[in-house]
């Protein structure tokens, strides 16, 4: 219940609603299924808050076994207190535990360790507290030809290793510093004497920043040139505030050791401290970056996986190559190939016309009304291809330019091995660059998401935790949007709450073998998906082919009976025409049908449009027919772009001119913003205007200051 009311007070939400929460998560229940089915429970809580919940909850729960463990491990050492035993209970997080369990801690060999194999910590302690008399004569009475102690300066030194070491593990001394150094401390970057050419890190070759301001891309950013031995990363802090709280607390009551002691301490502070409060600090601002990188990443691709499909076109996936040529795929409107191909328009062979003989060809004989073109290798030349070939066309024939990230990941995958066996490889990139538009969502779950293209430093980050993150923001988007069971892909199917990896390919395997299915009760057939597995996936499972209309929508099974006596209450018609939102007695509604508010307007919800996709309600992807150049652009043009990615410092903004242009975090909006994502999210249609473009770089400047 501790952890229940910390987790509710840190979150800022009702302790009954996260202990709800967290009974449901330890019984096996997904965030999807709680988020949309559990509503009355939790009061509503969303998918997000349902992950914070869920993450600060393992992360306590460590933090709970950790104090246990530690604790055991002093009390088997015989050096447990009453105090100690509180001040670990008490500790907030895992830092302040491990600092108090670090002079408790087995350490490899050092210069203490030994002193004190000597016998010499007596002395330490004596030390700092003996107020006159001869330490040299005190120091004298521990000589030991047997243990190694020659002469009193041997036996002083080894007490000052005890005393610089134990200075180093002082747990209230290294909190006080922890937080002087984060406030006042300063990163500090220079370039490597052996650093000859040009790189990427030249603004930090001289570089110095606060700790407590610096953004999380420029904490990545050092790293990553550190990594490459481009960079020297150093922390720099107030050293003489730091000796001076270490002097307060250490030099307190020492008497005629007190210069032997200020030593010790300088030297406890450079040889032992200071390192390691640098790697703590360093690892704490990296953690604090990486999840900042993951945030922004999860967020682009929650954008990227909900952009609205493009219904009712026959599409071509145009794959750009120079050497190999080009790759084709025609794709019907639910994602059938229909035909591949390579045309070689574009250098060095430029068989122009031969491309366009076969391109014609397939818009009258497939009716292709729309081109995918990839944004990668040949993208330019293979746009000007297209562009002037729709003029030629008597058909209506648009384009748009599609991310390819990932695609060529997918098309040597082991999936799309198994669904495409008799196709080469770089065709299959051309079927997912046509997919892509036709059902963004599922085909880019097929593909990992970190490949997809959207994030920032993504490579620098901790790679589990990044999956972690992507992996919810893919369920999530999955669930929310809902899945064919009789279409859906097991790469789609492996994302519906409660479905397994195993339990997809199940289903697949049922399909091929029984045919469509009819009902949602038939999945209870499939093998490994028992009822409780049905419990979390039947609601986000649709089912066009079944007689009964709630199959087809995101009403829950359990809620069948009650959605029934409603149509018998007021039937289809009245229901879908109901003013819902002037009832009065909808409570009361609710009450009578064994219901909550919150599912009976769900229920209302899916019944006024079944089957909707909340996708529909975003903007559309955005077609072209035309080209245009680089050196067309000039200052003060005013176009209109798509924002294609969100990082700290800006967006990148499709202006069709296969460079993407890039809108400074200050040009984004008149007022002050910290963040772009308070403006602007991948998928937006915005207006620009062109601040500069430089030919040479492939760079445009714009912003979205219009006035």
């Amino acid at each position: 219940m501790e952890i229940i009311a910390k987790l509710a007070k840190e979150l800022d939400l009702k302790i009954e609603r996260v202990e709800q929460a967290v009974k449901m998560l330890d019984e096996g229940d997904t965030i999807p299924f709680i988020a949309r089915y559990r509503k009355e429970m939790t009061g509503g809580l969303t998918d997000e808050e349902l992950r914070d919940i869920s993450e600060r909850l393992n992360y306590l729960r460590n933090l709970s076994n950790r104090k246990m463990e530690v604790i055991k491990n002093i009390t088997e050492q015989e050096k447990l207190t009453p105090e100690l035993e509180l001040s670990i209970l008490a500790a907030a997080t895992l830092v302040e535990v491990d600092d108090l369990y670090r002079p408790y801690r087995q350490k490899k060999k050092t210069k203490a360790s030994v002193a004190k194999e000597k016998g010499l910590e007596p002395l330490a302690n004596l030390m700092l507290i003996m107020q006159d008399g001869d330490i040299l004569q005190e120091a004298s009475r521990y000589l030991s030809e047997e243990l190694g102690v020659a002469s009193p300066e041997d036996a002083l030194q080894g007490a000052s290793d005890i005393i610089a070491e134990n200075m180093a593990d002082d747990a209230s001394l290294r909190s006080e510093l922890r937080s002087l150094m984060q406030k006042q401390g300063l990163i500090q970057a220079i370039k490597k004497k052996n650093v000859t050419d040009r790189t990427p890190y030249e603004m930090y070759y001289e570089f110095q920043e606060k700790l407590s301001t610096v953004p999380a891309h420029r904490v990545l950013a050092m790293n990553r040139g550190e990594t490459e031995d481009i960079l020297q990363i150093s922390l720099l802090y107030p050293q003489e505030e730091v000796m001076g709280i270490i002097f307060q607390h250490w030099l307190q009551g020492v008497g005629v050791a007190k210069k032997i002691v200020e030593i010790a301490l300088i030297d406890g502070y450079s040889r032992l401290l200071e390192p390691s409060m640098t790697r703590e600090i360093r690892r704490e601002l990296t953690e604090k970056s990486e999840e900042h990188a993951i945030r922004i990443f999860a967020i682009n691709l929650k954008k990227l996986l909900l952009q609205p499909p493009v219904k009712n076109k026959v599409v071509l996936g145009f794959d750009p190559a120079y050497r190999t040529g080009c790759k084709l795929a025609v794709v019907d409107s639910s994602g059938k190939v229909l035909d591949t191909g390579v045309i070689y328009a574009t250098p060095p062979h430029n068989k122009v016309e031969e491309g366009k003989k076969l391109l014609k060809q397939w818009v009258k004989v497939y009716g292709i009304n729309a081109i995918s073109i990839g944004n990668g290798t040949a993208s330019r030349e293979s746009e000007s291809f297209i562009a002037q070939l729709l003029t030629e066309l008597e058909e209506k024939v648009v384009y748009t330019i599609t991310n390819e990230a990932g695609a060529s990941v997918y098309s040597a995958s082991r999936l799309a091995q198994k669904e495409f066996p008799s196709l080469d490889v770089t065709l299959r990139s051309a079927i997912s660059i046509a997919r892509r538009i036709i059902d963004p969502l599922a085909e880019l779950v097929k593909i990992d998401p970190k490949s997809i293209g959207v994030g920032q430093y993504q490579h620098d980050v901790n790679q589990k935790r990044l999956s972690d993150s992507l992996q919810g923001v893919v369920e999530d988007c999955v669930n929310s949007v809902g899945v064919n069971v009789n279409t859906a892909s097991p790469a789609l199917l492996a994302y519906v709450a409660g479905i397994s990896g195993k339990v997809a390919e199940n289903i697949l395997v049922y399909r091929e073998e029984k045919g469509l299915f009819s009902s949602r009760k038939e999945l209870l057939k499939v093998s490994g998906l028992g009822p409780k597995a049905y419990e979390q996936a039947a609601g986000f499972l649709r089912v066009p082919e079944s007689k009964n209309i709630l199959d087809r929508t995101g009403v829950h099974p359990e809620s069948y009976k009650a959605t029934e006596q409603l149509m018998e209450l007021l039937d289809v018609e009245e229901v879908l025409a109901y003013e819902w939102q002037n009832v009065k007695n909808f409570p009361e509604l609710a009450d009578s049908l064994g219901l909550g508010i919150p599912t009976l307007k769900d229920i209302v919800q899916e019944l006024e449009k079944p089957g909707r996709d909340p996708r529909e309600e975003l903007q559309p992807v955005v077609f072209k027919s035309g080209v245009m150049e680089l050196e067309d652009l000039h200052e003060g043009m005013e176009l209109q772009g798509v924002v294609r990615n969100v990082v700290d410092f800006g967006a990148f903004v499709d202006i069709g001119v296969h460079q993407d242009g890039m809108v400074h975090v200050s040009q984004l909006s008149e007022k002050f913003i910290k963040n772009p994502l308070e403006v602007v999210q991948i998928g937006d249609i915005v207006n620009v205007k062109v601040l500069s473009v430089d030919l040479e770089r492939h760079r445009v400047a714009l912003t979205m200051k219009l006035k």
